[in-house]
């Protein structure tokens, strides 16, 4: 009915209006027809809503199932042929991974479905039954590939957070470049360009296979303008003009070298450039003032560009173990970051520390760095304490008590007497080389030490794992998403309610998504 019609039983003319909008809704909620409704047991048809509208894909539902085909309501694996109006390829597929959380691809033993336009719909239609599939109507083909030896996925999902991004992965020159470009526009305060490149670099990482031209990387996420210039030029060149230029330019150069100093963010580094300061022994000789940490980060410089080891973590661990259990033994402690992803290498070494008894906490971590500083192992340390502001109202900001430091670390050829940890509490004239590590003998090492309650450590856990693009795009998901707000701290509904969660499996469940291990999150 109009709005506007008149209403049975009422006198005269009056007019009232009709809500058409609410009734359309109604009438267009698609009912799947019984098993014995469909005259072609071997198709099943499922109408993408997007761009389409929930009012045009009921009538085409009913429509369908008039003439005895099988719509469903939902995406399967039983679903044969995938139907859509004015989208791509790729967006039909991201958008049924983003409703469903499933990738469109072959269920075992069977085909893959097909992925059309919709006028092989209305041709069926009019038919009175399935047509035959013919390339016009296809929008795209899930299949497989030859180069891997097995089915692959022709389709990126949009958030990083959506994807496994393993530590190696088949795409290195072409993401190097983009990181250049994304450290490049950074360094100019573009943080929408940075944040552009970055996006790419991570969606090409996630691929299971080597692009072969830029014909390949067409429908990608974030892969298109300037990015798609640098796919196709690296792909039939081998390099990128702009990025060597980039790389052999001196402001590039310098920033590089000064945001490297620890304490050193690119706002500083940059006034610094505009200052004239173009070297390391620049700093030393202005009259720049530096603050506590990038004095600390100048003189160590050296050490800190070097790349720790998988085996130094495992050393610098030992001993933030040891000043932690001497006292409280059974305190929990995981180290997190990049070696928690797999890493071998890394510029830093971060701990998450937790206890059941959050009394246990209060004033741990004071108390360890205090032993450490008293054993002369730290060479500079900041501490900052627990925020007691809404962690909700704070974003993505990290409100945990933390420690951040550059610890010296003794150098594994001394001799075991020298290098064994003292028992915390034990008066220091006990220690066998008084005065802390020969300089000599050791080498500075950045470290983190946070420590959280523990209803909070599985946020915690999942947000100090990393990668900071893949935290980045969690967080992003679970706003435009969900209209949730994702911190270290928790998971806040709408009305700012903390969802409890007791693992990081937990966590992905909240939000819809299907679990990614660290291994897998190197975004």
């Amino acid at each position: 009915m109009e709005e506007g019609a008149w209403r049975p039983g009422q006198q005269g003319a009056v007019m009232f209006p009709i809500p058409l909008k609410r009734r359309k809704r109604e009438a267009a909620e698609p009912i799947n027809p019984p098993a014995t409704a469909s005259l072609f047991p071997d198709v099943c048809v499922f109408l993408v809503e997007r761009r389409m509208g929930s009012a045009r894909r009921g009538f085409l539902t009913a429509l369908a199932q008039r003439k005895g085909f099988c719509v469903a309501h939902e995406y399967s694996y039983a679903v044969t042929h995938v139907v859509s109006e004015q989208n791509t390829f790729s967006e039909v597929l991201s958008w049924i991974e983003m409703k469903t959380g499933m990738l469109v691809q072959c269920a075992e033993g069977q085909r893959a479905p097909h992925i059309l336009d919709i006028s092989w719909f209305t041709e069926s239609m009019s038919s009175g039954k399935p047509v035959a599939v013919e390339k016009k109507h296809c929008l795209g083909v899930v299949g497989y590939s030859v180069s891997i030896d097995k089915a692959v996925v022709s389709v990126v999902p949009p958030y990083a957070c959506q994807r496994r991004t393993p530590l190696i992965h088949h795409n290195s020159d072409i993401t190097d470049a983009l990181e250049v470009l994304a450290r490049a526009a950074a360094f100019q305060g573009s943080e929408v360009r940075c944040l552009g490149f970055t996006r790419a670099a991570s969606v090409l990482k996630s691929l299971p296979y080597k692009l072969q031209s830029a014909e390949e990387a067409k429908g990608l996420p974030w892969c298109g303008g300037h990015c798609k210039t640098v796919i196709q030029e690296i792909l039939e060149d081998g390099v990128c003009s702009e990025v060597d230029g980039l790389k052999n330019s001196e402001q590039f150069q310098c920033m590089e070298i000064l945001t490297g100093i620890f304490g050193v963010g690119v706002r500083t580094a940059e006034r610094w450039y505009k200052d004239g300061v173009r070297k390391l022994s620049d700093l030393k000789e202005s009259k720049i003032k530096l603050l506590e940490d990038q004095r600390a980060g100048l003189e160590h410089y050296a050490d800190l560009q070097q790349l720790v080891t998988r085996a130094e973590a495992d050393r610098v661990e030992h001993l933030v173990r040891d000043a932690l259990q001497g006292f409280v033994p059974d305190i929990q402690i995981t180290m997190t970051g990049g070696f928690c992803r797999g890493k071998q290498h890394g510029h830093d070494v971060d701990f998450l520390i937790t206890h059941p008894d959050e009394g246990a906490l209060t004033r741990l971590l004071r108390k360890a760095v205090n032993w450490l500083d008293d054993q002369g192992l730290l060479l500079y340390y900041r501490m900052k304490e627990r925020s007691r502001t809404s962690h909700r109202l704070n974003g993505h900001m990290d409100g945990h008590e933390t420690c951040y430091a550059i610890l010296a670390l003794p150098s594994s050829n001394l001799e075991k007497s020298e290098a064994e940890a003292v028992v915390p509490g034990m008066p220091c004239s006990t220690v066998p080389c008084p005065g802390g590590v020969d300089p000599r003998r050791r080498r500075a090492v950045r470290v983190d030490l946070v420590v959280t309650p523990f209803a909070e450590y599985p946020y915690a856990l999942l947000g100090w794992t990393g990668s900071k693009h893949f935290e980045r795009e969690m967080r992003r998901f679970s706003w435009h998403e969900k209209k949730m707000s994702l911190t270290s701290h928790g998971l806040y509904d709408a009305e700012e309610c903390s969802i409890p969660a007791t693992s990081e499996e937990e966590i992905f469940a909240h939000l819809g998504l299907n679990y990614v291990p660290p291994s897998d999150r190197n975004a």
